[in-house]
């Protein structure tokens, strides 16, 4: 069993995690509500990350790039993940995808991992993931009562990657690759297959942004989310497991609730406040009774 400092680190890397998965929302909305495309974004993302990765890849493993896995994992966990995502926040507001992002991943890992180890969450972690819908649900009722076809078509797509990330998330605890490797070999991989395909044949509006959002984008998207939020969320799934890290993570939807009020208007309801109770209660009941990572 871990010690008690191995688990500190686990907790201190998902916390970490936790604060720039708050802003991953809302720096994504920001740039959806700008004139930059998904696109764009995308492409801002990979060329930062690459520039700022390329002097390290020479000490990545040999033979890294016939490995089928990490290709596998870098489609699901940048490729798809990002251009659904980023395409999501053209329509749904931030707290939208902070639900669907976060909030469901305990549920979506939970159901994986059942799928693929056959491993039951236990009747604590039961009662933690109950918690953690309650609060999910007060969360998002004062998103959720008045939608609109554009926000139902952003909440599909912010879904659908919510999935693709609960796949890669379990994939990687169960391959075992080391942060960094797999940080680099994501990020790197990921250019070479959509830097191309962009440059040739998607639209781009990157002329006509202000230069302000494109730094911005480009330094969170492609240092904090790619690289400095992919190392301590691989960390804590390597100590805590996908389950536990996941649950601690539901608190996402919340911080970025509160965050969003001052940053871009959004109320401070009531459903909120009991959804930051509910979600804290649960997220602490299943992160103590999660189950471990699962290995070949």
């Amino acid at each position: 069993m871990p010690d008690n400092k191995h688990l500190l680190r686990g907790y201190l890397a998902a916390a970490a995690t936790l604060v720039m998965w708050s802003g991953f929302s809302l720096v994504s909305r920001l740039g959806g509500k700008s004139i930059l495309t998904p696109y764009d974004i995308f492409a801002l993302r990979l060329i930062t990350a690459s520039l700022v990765i390329l002097p390290f890849a020479g000490s990545l493993p040999a033979g890294i790039w016939r490995d089928g896995r990490l290709w596998l994992l870098a489609i699901l966990g940048n490729l798809l993940y990002c251009l659904l995502v980023y395409q999501g926040f053209k329509y749904a507001p931030a707290a939208h995808g902070a639900i669907l992002l976060a909030g469901l991943q305990p549920f979506l890992i939970s159901a994986i991992v059942w799928l693929i180890a056959g491993t039951r969450p236990g009747p604590m972690r039961s009662v933690g993931l109950v918690l953690i819908a309650t609060g999910i649900v007060c969360a998002a009722m004062p998103y959720f009562t008045h939608w609109s076809a554009d926000s139902v078509i952003g909440d599909l797509l912010i879904l659908l990657s919510s999935i693709s990330w609960a796949f890669y998330s379990v994939f990687a605890a169960r391959w075992g690759y080391a942060a960094w490797t797999l940080t680099r070999a994501v990020a790197l991989g990921s250019a070479v297959l959509y830097l191309p395909v962009y440059v040739l044949w998607l639209p781009k509006e990157l002329a006509a942004a202000p230069l302000s959002m494109i730094v911005i984008q480009s330094i969170f998207q492609g240092v904090i989310a790619t690289i400095l939020a992919m190392l301590t969320y691989l960390k804590a799934i390597s100590i805590l497991g996908t389950e536990r890290a996941a649950a601690f993570l539901a608190l996402v939807p919340i911080v970025t609730g509160i965050i969003a009020v001052p940053l871009l208007d959004e109320a401070l309801t009531a459903w909120l406040l009991s959804g930051l109770f509910f979600v804290s209660l649960g997220s602490y009941i299943a992160s103590r009774y999660g189950a471990t990572p699962i290995r070949n």
